[in-house]
């Protein structure tokens, strides 16, 4: 059997301005990083912005599993089944972080024969985005301490510093650091932190933004630390918006690849669902739906992580209106979630899955409290039986849910041609009344609330000290009307990832909370969840090399 990048570097690419081409994008519309990547100008999304609307499509997912669940690969595979059908549709999909490529995850550009190409060069550096971002971060940080070491004119108390430093890489040994340290011309001592970069607020305002101008108010709004008054001190007062605006123009032009079928594909920013707010760009998002009938586009992990942030955050600040939601589950992870130990997924077992498809079922309620059309597919496996398939079936059936099998790892878009017309069918016979789960009206705590109770499913919620200290003052300081930003363990609908299945008569607990004013949320740490990952024992970087043409081999 081919492993997923030696079915990419077999593929036959078309050159990125002939897949533009093919939906109506000229060469004079994109910019070209090679022969088979593109940017899209400015110039382009101005000529496009009085188009109609196409129909949003979100793929999302039960909570993951060791077994593998395939919301990307179903993404692509959909992408290109609608493609087969003759229907003019884009992908749009995030950029796949490089820590979890060299880590545990892997990469993010689909599977099999539904994958985004070119696979090795999204899964490395892309159009160099994350690096714009990781600059940007960093040079705001370096301003900072600058301005600190300079006389401090701001009054900044270096024990109420927030900004972070990021790096797109799981080091869990720069969590907590100490800078400064050396002579009195190597800055002050203090305490400082790192994140991925896939956590930082510049992350989620590139992807929030719409334009260059909303780009430079956002980061003029970032909250660095407090001055001995405890009132904030932003980027703006800083004088650093400029430059990072500079640093990030061409990063917040959506990026253009295809897939193994020449799909086009918007490929475009990548916070993670677990700790940030895990949708692609607003920016590439509302571009696709200019250019195409038909948009399909994923949120990450889990549909209590990632679509609970795409219905809450992204749809409620870009004004989208999804028209349809697929969710994908597997029989194994179903299993999974019933008890079955990995090694044992391939035997059938319903009366595992009948105990695991809890999981599947609570996904499903909770999507449908946003009141849009449901579509479950099971992402197929060989080992998959018949008795298991028609239990599954039945079982969302019976819950208002259309089904349809997905075959696209093994087939690309012709086994995705089912799925694709469930979609289609679902979003002409079955409108779409979306709604939010909480009013901007409401308190931060009681929108803490409805996101564990209604989503998760908890009892309640429990506050550290500092967690409720931090709320209290957002409040006063004007941020109550945000929407908040949940950071949670992706294994489990509550906050321990030892809970599989439907979990119940659990609290949420908090531990920590902030601003991010630039983004315009409220982000709120739960568990032990953190913003900077660690490596496992055999990181992922163990099977990558490139050999001496230049081949790169063990990218997955």
């Amino acid at each position: 059997m081919k492993t997923d990048i030696q079915i990419a570097q077999e593929a036959n690419m078309l050159p990125i301005k002939e897949v533009a081409a093919g939906i109506g994008v000229t060469e004079d519309d994109i910019e070209l990083y090679g022969k088979y990547k593109a940017k899209i100008s400015d110039e382009y999304l101005e000529k496009i912005k009085n188009n109609k609307h196409g129909k949003l499509i979100l793929v999302t997912a039960i909570n993951p599993t060791p077994a593998g669940e395939g919301k990307t690969t179903v993404t692509v595979g959909l992408g290109e089944a609608f493609g087969k059908l003759g229907k003019k549709s884009i992908i749009a999909l995030r950029e796949p972080s490089l820590g979890p490529c060299f880590g545990i995850k892997g990469g993010a550009a689909g599977g099999g024969y539904a994958q985004v190409v070119p696979m090795e060069d999204l899964n490395l550096h892309f159009t160099g985005d994350f690096h714009a971002i990781t600059s940007a971060n960093n040079l705001l940080a370096a301003l900072l301490d600058n301005h600190i070491q300079q006389g401090n004119d701001l009054g900044i108390d270096t024990r109420q510093v927030v900004w972070k430093r990021c790096l797109d890489m799981n080091d869990r040994a720069l969590r907590n650091t100490v800078i400064g340290l050396g002579s009195k011309m190597d800055g002050v001592v203090r305490e400082d932190h790192f994140v991925i970069t896939v956590a930082s607020e510049i992350m989620a305002i590139l992807c929030l933004a719409n334009d260059m101008k909303d780009l430079k108010e956002r980061l003029g709004r970032i909250i660095v630390a407090y001055n001995y008054a405890g009132d904030p001190v932003t980027a703006k007062d800083l004088n650093a918006v400029g430059a990072m605006a500079a640093l990030l123009k061409d990063a917040l032009k959506p990026n253009m690849i295809q897939t193994l079928e020449h799909t086009p594909a918007l490929v475009h920013g990548g916070p993670f669902a677990n700790i940030a707010h895990g949708c692609n760009s607003v920016r590439a998002t509302k571009t696709a739906l200019k250019m195409a009938d038909y948009v399909i586009t994923e949120a990450g992990f889990g549909a209590d992580l990632g679509a609970e942030k795409f219905f809450d955050i992204k749809c409620r600040m870009a004004g989208l209106k999804p028209d349809a939601v697929v969710l994908v589950a597997t029989i194994r992870a179903l299993k999974y979630n019933g008890g079955v130990a990995k090694a044992d997924l391939n035997n059938e077992n319903l009366d595992a899955l009948k105990k695991g498809i809890v999981n599947l079922e609570k996904h499903i309620e909770n999507l449908q409290l946003y009141g849009v059309p449901v579509v479950v597919t099971l992402n197929s496996f060989i080992t998959d039986t018949d008795a298991e398939t028609a239990f599954v079936k039945e079982f969302c059936e019976s819950r208002g849910c259309e089904f349809a099998l997905a075959q696209v790892w093994a087939k690309g878009g012709e086994g995705g041609i089912a799925l694709a017309e469930k979609v289609l069918d679902t979003i002409e016979n079955k409108e779409s009344n979306f709604k939010l789960i909480y009013d901007n009206e409401a308190s931060l705590k009681d929108k803490i609330n409805a996101v564990a109770t209604k989503i998760y499913g908890a009892n309640g919620v429990s506050y550290a000290p500092a967690a409720e200290k931090m709320l209290a003052k957002l409040e006063d300081m004007g941020y109550g009307h945000f929407p908040v930003c949940m950071a949670k363990t992706q294994y489990s609908l509550s906050d321990d990832q030892t809970k599989l299945g439907r979990p119940t008569d659990f609290t949420v607990n908090v531990r920590e909370v902030y601003i991010s004013a630039g983004a315009g949320f409220v982000v709120v740490i739960t568990g032990s969840i953190m913003t900077m990952p660690g490596l496992p024992k055999k990181p992922a970087a163990d099977g990558i090399d490139v050999n001496e043409d230049g081949v790169i081999t063990g990218l997955f």
